[in-house]
């Protein structure tokens, strides 16, 4: 039995070890790799940032801010395949629907309660409260959402399997494309018609 239980916790390892998002290093420090140059002399300072400390100014149309420390803010993470980001959140603030293309996500949650969730490939809605020292997993690639329901303001620490995980938002990669998604398109997808879709898209470039 404990031999079978170790070959089941060395596969969950191996596949663990498969499937991060990131490849693993080649050497111990970085060189130019995925379009980030190599430092000829590195300090500690490229390892290091404060951008997450603080509460980010909630005053936006969603009442939410994402604070990355990803590679373009630490470039010591390139080739490492992790990084963070601060999400804070007004009363009422919402982290639109959006995919993580390179990454799955995990948030702890630092104050506050969140609704929070994700949407499976087959349509399925998986969906939690969370508040104050929970954790909540999004798969890689899903679509997912958090809103604070609540009345004083929320904040998590997210924590990534990337060093650069790429957030697509549902709505604004739809509806402020640059150039524009086809109002037909969007028209058909949605099932309205196309001075509903012109009306989303003016929305967008008023905000």
């Amino acid at each position: 039995m404990a031999v079978c239980r170790l070959l089941l916790l060395m596969a969950l390892f191996l596949l663990t070890y498969t499937v991060s998002a990131d490849p693993d290093n080649l050497q111990d420090l970085s060189v130019k790799v995925n379009g980030f140059t190599c430092k000829a002399n590195i300090t500690a300072d490229d390892f290091f940032s404060s951008g997450i400390a603080k509460p980010g100014l909630t005053n936006n149309s969603m009442g939410a801010l994402v604070t990355g420390a990803n590679v373009q803010r630490i470039p010591g993470l390139n080739t490492l395949g992790v990084s963070l980001a601060r999400i804070d959140y007004a009363p009422g603030g919402l982290n639109p629907p959006h995919t993580h293309p390179r990454a799955t996500e995990v948030v702890f949650v630092l104050e506050g309660q969140l609704d929070v969730g994700f949407i499976t490939t087959a349509n399925v809605l998986i969906s939690k409260t969370i508040k104050q020292g929970d954790v909540f997993a999004f798969p890689k690639g899903l679509v997912h959402f958090q809103k604070n329901n609540g009345m004083v303001p929320a904040a998590v620490i997210s924590a990534f399997n990337s060093q650069l995980p790429g957030t697509q938002s549902i709505a604004a990669t739809l509806f402020a494309a640059m150039p524009p998604v086809p109002d037909n398109v969007l028209a058909k997808a949605f099932m309205v018609g196309t001075k509903e879709v012109q009306e989303v898209k003016s929305r967008f470039a008023s905000a």
